[in-house]
């Protein structure tokens, strides 16, 4: 077996020709762009979630007559021999209860994702827009990707922001029938959640847990990832590892330490401050008639059917912090690194203290191990703001 490491969530921000793909992304986030960086990352697989807009797709159809896109046997498409492509989407759903959360939707050929962009058009007002919110539910959108032979994943199940625990269910058993649940084969935990609080839920034994970075902008490419097992870098091995089928695996997830997340614990809106306290806090200490926003590890403590994790045969999650949120690099002293290491997953994983003090200061070559080991210092986050190092 070979070893891939995968980030299957970036995002698109505009077309080749300057079209808006998604709101509140940044310009340079092209397709073309998304690639070059998870390369320069280290990152061997990224799923790209916008593909079901028309602009995208005229974009990947150039790069396929230019035969710089080739579609994989197996599935997925390769590009210039590098890098793998998912095409996927995210999508918005909408129950009956008032809530919304949302999915990522994986396709093994640019026909299924083009019939896929062909039946969402009667459910998205427009998508050239907007691809992502549909006036479909959760089980809606499951029997559309199921019957294309897609794979569904709940995305950031837990966040409070459009995340099916956080903001719509106590189980997903309320919002999938049975057969449905079983067929899916993951869930992406989020930037505010980790395996050890995924696996107090004893109804997602069995399915696997991704991280991944919800890239909306090009430096966020693989700020959390996944360390694939498997034979090749296609679609159908994809999915096999996802499953534990044939001895593939998911064998490791790279994320954030939770409380860098930005809905980590309780917000109030009002004081605008993190609402320290043993959790579940779901109320303001100085008033009941703030405005709280329900932080990941809040939720869970109320949610929770066990106290112990139980991670038997499940990946190990290791706390990294990228090289973004390390005190003092900046853009420059990345490419430095980068140049230097060949990737970041380079820096990251492999560099020593003393590999790395021959390119930066001591002081961040320290930070960058320390890091590594789960030693440094955090502010926690939440209501939408990310914790941060302590300097």
């Amino acid at each position: 077996m070979n070893t891939y490491y995968v980030d299957l969530h970036a995002h698109i921000g505009r077309s080749s020709k300057g079209k808006e793909i998604k709101k509140a992304t940044a310009n340079n986030l092209t397709f073309e762009n998304i690639v070059y960086e998870s390369y320069r990352k280290g990152i061997d697989i990224i799923g790209v979630v916008d593909c079901i807009n028309p602009y995208v797709l005229e974009d990947i159809d150039d790069l396929i007559y230019r035969a710089e896109l080739v579609e994989k046997d197996e599935g997925g498409m390769a590009y210039r021999g590098k890098q793998t492509i998912i095409l996927g989407a995210e999508i918005e759903t909408h129950e009956k209860h008032g809530c919304s959360a949302h999915s990522l939707c994986f396709f093994s050929t640019l026909k299924q994702i083009k019939e896929f962009s062909n039946e969402m058009s009667e459910h998205v007002k427009n998508l050239r827009v907007s691809s992502l919110m549909s006036r479909l539910t959760g089980q809606d959108l499951f029997n559309i990707v199921d019957q294309l032979e897609g794979i569904y994943i709940p995305a950031h199940a837990f966040t409070p922001h459009k995340g099916f625990y956080g903001n719509c269910c106590d189980s997903l058993h309320d919002i999938f029938n049975a057969q449905s649940f079983e067929k899916m084969p993951a869930i992406e935990l989020g930037i505010s959640a980790d395996s050890m609080m995924a696996s107090q839920l004893s109804e997602l034994d069995g399915k696997s847990f991704i991280s991944n970075s919800d890239a909306h902008s090009l430096s966020k490419i693989g700020r959390e990832y996944n360390i694939f097992e498997m034979e090749n870098s296609t679609f159908e091995e994809l999915i096999k590892a996802l499953r534990s089928k044939n001895g593939r695996r998911v064998k490791a997830n790279y994320g954030l330490d939770p409380k860098l997340g930005k809905y980590h614990r309780s917000y109030c809106q009002t004081c605008d401050v993190v609402i320290e306290g043993k959790p579940p806090v779901i109320k303001c200490p100085i008033s009941d008639k703030h405005q709280v926003v329900i932080g990941v590890k809040d939720r869970l403590e109320m949610i929770k059917d066990r106290y112990n994790p139980k991670m038997d045969g499940r990946a190990m999650y290791n706390y990294q912090i990228p090289l973004e949120f390390i005190p003092k690099v900046g853009p420059k002293t990345i490419d430095k690194l980068v140049n230097h290491f060949g990737s970041e997953m380079k820096v990251l994983h492999d560099a020593s203290y003393d590999d790395l003090s021959k390119v930066v200061n001591d002081e961040i070559a320290k930070n960058i191990v320390l890091g590594r080991e789960g030693k440094l210092g955090i502010e926690v986050g939440g209501g939408g703001i990310y914790g941060r190092i302590e300097r």
